[in-house]
């Protein structure tokens, strides 16, 4: 549609120079369309980032009443990202909840699961280069070490699953098995903080690239099950390719799995959650979709249409409102533009 419409410019502005004897510029209606959204996706950002800063808690939005780290932490980079002062305030809640060990629990009152460890040693790691601060050095060692010796349970190859049950990765829960997500964010989060040649970190790109579907995507962590292949999701994939783009990966199922990303990501039925991972998995390879700002601002829209979101959908959002890939080299050259230029 809109091609041809470019075409209808591009003959109207034959018939006028053919009629003046000058050439009267127009737009093509991709850029013309493409700048109201962006201005909208503007206005909503700046907007739902002063509510985050104001927050008093991070929460799912099935329990807006008790805050939870993994919504902290996306909290913090979210607002670290766009270079808000607020971000201590999440950041220093998520020191509160860290153990001697030096993992984080779900909470402040459930100490187990530790998975969003990963997670809240990045936010620390942005907050403080936001802030230009050690703050959380401590609690990014701790962290950090906790992290390099957190195993998730290997086993013998089974016939049974189509993955490499010998790698080790990272496990949703302690003494259970690696699986996709939980591998992807302590990757990403040890690759930030410099250990991307790391036995483990290197380990767990393998495994991630391991976990991959034959046509590309993933999913929890299976590709085959009792001789069954199993469908891609699209918030694993999204993450996947957020986790390991800072890695030299040779695998066709990687530009495959991109490819998914950009056929799928347009669907009306995708969630705030999985638009966020697909655009932030996307962004990282430099192939942000160029109706990614329309995508972002009507879920922005839809979110404000209901009565407790939550902080998680709107953290995430505003991370895939970005146009640079997200990371603490990003970061530091945002700190030297102006907040309004970031977004451009």
């Amino acid at each position: 549609m809109i091609r041809e419409c470019n075409r209808f410019l591009s003959l109207l502005q034959s018939c006028i120079v053919s009629l003046s004897g000058q050439t009267a510029p127009l737009p093509t209606l991709k850029s013309s369309l493409r700048q109201p959204f962006r201005k909208d996706l503007t206005v909503r950002v700046s907007d739902h980032l002063e509510k985050l800063a104001a927050a008093d808690r991070w929460n799912y939005a099935a329990n807006p009443h008790e805050s939870a780290t993994e919504p902290a932490a996306w909290a913090a980079l979210a607002l670290a990202m766009h270079r808000h002062p607020a971000v201590k305030r999440s950041a220093r809640w998520l020191a509160k909840c860290q153990q001697k060990n030096g993992s984080v629990g779900a909470s402040q009152t459930q100490s187990t699961p530790r998975w969003p460890t990963s997670l809240a040693t990045l936010a620390w790691a942005f907050a403080d280069q936001q802030s230009k601060t050690d703050q959380f050095q401590t609690n990014i060692q701790l962290a950090t070490q906790w992290s390099l010796n957190d195993y998730g349970r290997t086993g013998p190859r089974s016939g049974q699953a189509g993955h490499d049950t010998t790698l080790a990765g990272w496990s949703w829960a302690a003494d259970t098995h690696s699986w996709l997500e939980p591998t992807c964010f302590f990757v990403r989060a040890l690759t930030a903080l410099g250990y991307a040649d790391h036995p483990r970190v290197k380990v767990g790109v393998q495994m991630i690239a391991d976990r991959l579907l034959p046509e590309g995507g993933c999913n929890y962590g299976n590709t085959f099950v009792l001789g069954q292949q199993l469908l891609p999701h699209l918030q694993p994939s999204g993450i996947a390719m957020w986790a390991i783009a800072e890695h030299q990966v040779s695998d066709s199922r990687i530009e495959q799995t991109l490819e998914y990303l950009e056929r799928s990501v347009a669907d009306n039925l995708v969630t705030p959650n999985s638009l966020s991972f697909a655009l932030l998995g996307l962004t990282a390879f430099n192939r942000r979709p160029q109706n990614a700002d329309q995508l972002v601002a009507d879920h922005f829209r839809r979110l404000e249409s209901k009565s407790n979101p939550g902080t998680y959908h709107q953290s995430l959002l505003l991370l895939a409102a970005l146009r640079q890939p997200f990371s603490l080299s990003s970061l530091a050259v945002q700190a030297q533009t102006a907040y309004a230029e970031a977004l451009q």
